[in-house]
């Protein structure tokens, strides 16, 4: 008997029923020479301290490091999922064949080795791993199973990533908490968290640590173009303004005049960070939100695995792209250009040598259908980026132009689109496409006129003063990106000088792409990191930046040792887990090496003499015993006064007559004030305790704006000025295609009706008028509630649950 083993119940019910084996049992199904069963996550985890010895159940800094000769695994403390794996190792003990049906990736992997092992599996033992779960990919994946022995290198390199976590965590964990956590809380210190939390604290301090400097930018205007000067800013007034009055002497003289054609290409396709960024762009997702939402889709069989690190497919995709197009019903008027006729192939999109186990996330050809309104934004934003990439590339016509007045050098340059090609999938579908190379200013992109070198005339000269600005705080977009380069932000650091000089040929994907090699953590990671952070109020939120809390700041100046917290160090960690799994590096060299760097931190941990830092609220479970750690506020109240001051990070925040301000406002070091009132709204002090906590008030109905009464929630803004967001009701997604639902006269429909989308939905039926709420469910869930009162055309009345049928239209389900 052959024993198909799928890393969840749903996954194994879509084999079984595709093999044959439909007869069900308790755990698994049989049939046709198979039995299916499967795992529930994690059924298997690595050994606690105490398994080894039952001494290092208590934490004590004597102890540490604790270092297992050799690390095994064990079940988790659950009964279902101890049940299940009794069901496992039963039928593993009689196969003949165990075929491991797992995720196709590196966690799915370790996770169905370490049950195979902890089952004594002895059979020898075949591997399906396919990109989809439609039909099609799993009797492909049957048709061409592969030998288990060909991922001994990937669970290799699962495993010790495992084994180094559990050395570093275990151990810094344990040590920071005994010698600084005061007996307050634990301090959770990680080999991919720390890094990131690092990441976070130094480009808030470096924000609050920055001082404006002023500068000038001499500009002229010539036959209303705008020129800037070549030389860049000046940094003294008095040189800016000598050099303003020199140029008003003379005529403006064209030196240079260039212009060409130029192709933009359509951008890459989607891996798991860049589909996060763009939700979190879009949307305001967060990473861990996109995760869940794009894995939703793939369990759905609507896209390709979702947890890959790829922007490329293979080349054996190319013959598939037609019936993917054509399985796009509501994309229709887009792919109908693409239809009938050969599709494209660009090395951009289609590369072997780019790809390793997975592809990036594309649709399948299965018509997606019956999404709730988040799944459909998703969705949406992965089919517009597939279509996109077979249209063709973007015509546009560069111009620079260069110039002098009075020996002082100018330049200008601008952009046309002659042909919008690919650009055109975004403008029907009203969607705004990111420049991913630099930010451009309006200079940058104005019409330029046919100009003639030689020729001169009188000119407008100008000076512009402005002053430096500090880097922006993280958003989740942005620290995924941090993460994936270990924390060199391409797009944000390319440089002034290249910006200056007009370097905008650079290919920041590529830049990207080759420095993934050297990010921390993976893709199918990092959203969890960041929840964890927040998780430990390590982090906030302030509107969609990420900002330290106290605890998360004075956790990081605590750390001395730069292994623990630099990013590049810990990339190079995550370089050579990638080089265990292409067998170019030893296991136990990197274990050795994890070891070596735990002993060096316990050792100079436990000879520092510093006491204990602030801990932010949380509750925190030690030793099996679950104990809430105070804010860190004054001991004397539960208020905001003695609070730490968010801003200053010096003094406290104390109860004046008309607000909460903090200490050092006396010797003007510091001006953050917390007013009573708000926008003509009496703000309490838990209010004030939640923005302080969380970066947000949470909603707070009746300020006074413009003459209304309107709601929102209070945030904090730059240099934590108090900042108003206004509640605005997101508009429903369509959820056949990913637009906006909108009104018609009779009906609601989608936006992108021109392109095809068939969704109708009347406002009235059958003499019942649809609610918002009915609407909202519908559009959302994917049905309504009961409506009572339905009467047909013969009179009768009727009860009935609303859905959509597959063209979008309504389909009466009969109450019971």
């Amino acid at each position: 008997m052959k024993v198909c083993i799928a890393e969840k119940p749903s996954v194994a019910r879509e084999i079984a029923a595709i093999i044959g084996a439909k007869e069900r049992h308790d755990g698994y199904m049989q049939g046709n020479g198979y039995q299916v069963t499967w795992t529930v996550g994690h059924l298997c985890t690595l050994k606690e301290p105490h398994d080894y010895s039952a001494g290092l159940k208590s934490w004590g800094l004597s102890t540490l490091p604790i270092l297992p000769q050799k690390f095994g695994i064990k079940l988790i403390k659950d009964a279902g999922m101890r049940k299940q794996f009794k069901v496992i190792e039963k039928l593993v003990k009689g196969a003949t064949e165990v075929i491991n049906c797992g995720d196709a990736g590196q966690e799915g992997e370790l996770i169905q080795r370490w049950v195979l092992h902890k089952a004594e599996c002895k059979a020898p033992i075949k591997r399906l791993w396919i990109s989809s779960l439609t039909r099609e990919a799993i009797i492909e994946g049957f048709q061409n199973l592969k030998d288990g022995k060909d991922f001994d290198l990937l669970y290799a390199a699962g495993s010790a990533r495992a084994i180094g976590d559990w050395i570093l965590g275990i151990n810094a964990t344990r040590l920071y908490t005994l010698k600084y956590g005061g007996g307050k809380g634990v301090l959770s210190i990680g080999r991919v968290q720390t890094p990131t939390l690092s990441l976070i604290v130094d480009r808030f301090e470096e924000i609050q640590n920055f001082r404006p400097e002023p500068y000038w930018e001499l500009k002229t205007k010539y036959r209303e173009v705008l020129f800037s000067a070549a030389k860049g800013r000046f940094l003294q007034k008095e040189k800016a303004e000598s050099a303003l009055e020199a140029i008003k002497q003379g005529p403006f003289q064209i030196t240079d005049f260039e212009k060409k054609e130029g192709k933009e290409h359509p951008p890459r396709l989607f891996d798991l960070t860049a589909l996060q960024v763009e939700c979190n762009k879009k949307f305001g997702f967060s990473a861990d939100q996109t995760l869940k939402l794009v894995q939703s889709l793939y369990e759905k069989k609507f896209v390709t695995y979702p947890r890959v690190d790829t922007s490329f497919l293979p080349n054996d995709i190319y013959p598939k792209v037609p019936g993917i197009l054509g399985s796009m019903k509501a994309y229709a008027q887009l792919t109908a250009p693409l239809m009938g006729k050969k599709i494209r192939k660009s090395k951009k999109v289609f590369d072997d040598k780019k790809v390793t186990d997975h592809h990036a996330i594309i649709p399948t050809n299965v018509t997606a259908v019956g999404m709730n309104q988040q799944e459909a934004m998703v969705y949406q934003i992965i089919a517009l980026r597939f279509i996109s990439v077979f249209y063709p590339d973007c015509i546009v016509s560069k111009t620079n132009v260069k110039g002098m007045a009075e020996k002082v050098e100018f330049k200008a340059s601008g952009k046309q689109i002659l042909s919008p090609g690919w650009r055109e999938v975004y403008a029907q579908s009203n969607q705004h496409v990111e420049e991913e190379d630099g930010k451009k200013g309006p200079e940058e992109n104005q019409l330029m006129p046919a100009f003639t070198v030689g020729e001169s005339g009188p000119h407008q000269p100008q000076l512009q003063q402005k002053e430096t600005k500090p880097p922006k705080l993280y958003t989740e977009a942005t620290l995924l990106r941090a993460m994936e380069t270990a924390g060199k932000l391409i797009e944000d650091h390319k440089g002034e000088k290249e910006a200056e000089e007009g370097s905008d040929d650079i290919d920041v994907e590529e830049l990207r792409a080759a420095m993934k090699e050297n990010g921390i953590g993976r893709p199918s990671t990092r959203a969890a990191i960041i929840e964890t952070l927040f998780r430990r109020k390590y982090i906030q939120k302030q509107r969609k930046n990420l900002v330290p809390t106290t605890t998360g700041v004075q956790l990081i100046h605590t750390i001395q040792n730069e292994l623990l917290k630099s990013v590049e160090l810990t990339g190079q960690w995550e370089y050579k887990l990638r080089q265990i799994e292409k067998g170019n590096y030893p296991t136990t060299t990197f274990l050795d090496e994890m070891r070596h760097l735990i002993n060096g931190i316990v050792h100079e941990v436990k000879h520092d003499h510093r006491g204990p830092i602030e801990m932010a609220a949380e509750v925190v479970k030690q030793k099996g015993k679950s104990s809430t750690s105070k804010p860190a506020t004054n001991s004397k109240t539960d208020g905001v006064a003695g609070i730490p001051c968010p801003k200053c990070k010096q003094g406290q925040l104390m109860k004046g007559n008309t607000a909460f301000g903090c200490s050092n406002v006396r010797n003007k070091t510091c001006d953050f004030v917390l007013p009573f009132q708000f926008l003509g709204k009496k703000i309490t002090e838990k209010q004030w305790l939640n923005l302080l906590e969380k970066g947000n008030t949470g909603l707070i109905k009746g300020f006074e704006k413009e003459g209304k009464k309107v709601n929102g929630h209070i945030t904090f803004g730059e240099h934590f000025r108090l900042a108003f967001e206004l509640k605005v009701e997101k508009p429903l997604a369509c959820p056949r295609c990913g637009g906006e639902v909108i009104q018609g006269k009779e009906a609601h429909g989608c936006s992108n009706f021109r392109q095809g989308c068939t969704l109708r939905i009347p406002m009235k039926t059958y003499g019942k008028t649809i609610t918002k709420a009915q609407l909202k469910a519908l559009v959302e869930k994917g049905k309504t509630p009961v409506i009572k009162g339905f009467k047909s055309p013969k009179g009768q009345v009727f009860n009935a649950f609303l859905s959509l049928n597959e063209d979008g239209s309504l389909k009466f389900n009969p109450a019971d």
